[in-house]
């Protein structure tokens, strides 16, 4: 499965194995878990964030490996998004730094 990151005008494609998402899927409960208690996204908490919030959280992620060239946590991370919304197409990220400004882009 691929997912296509944009990040202003440059576009990468995450080439996720379906070996991944099935494998990783008590890694992504344990990512859930996490965001159950409530996260800081960018200046405002979230209690409980809903699904697109979490691919918004974990697509900053991505952000971030993909600038320190992670390539395994980009994978894992855009794994995440598709076992999640497996209609995924694309996330659309800026450097603005503010993560609620995501979009997420589905078939």
């Amino acid at each position: 499965m691929i997912l296509k990151i944009f990040i202003d005008e440059h576009e990468q494609e995450i080439n996720v194995p379906e070996s991944i998402i099935q494998e990783a899927t008590d890694y992504f409960d344990m990512l859930d878990k996490d965001m159950d208690q409530g996260y800081q996204m960018s200046r405002t908490w979230v209690e409980n964030p809903d699904i697109l919030q979490r691919c918004q959280i974990v697509s900053d992620r991505i952000l971030t490996a993909l600038e320190n060239n992670n390539k395994e946590t980009g994978t894992l991370m855009a794994a995440y998004i598709l076992s999640r919304v497996p209609n995924a197409h694309a996330m659309h990220l800026n450097l603005e730094g503010d993560m609620t400004m995501y979009d997420l882009e589905t078939k």
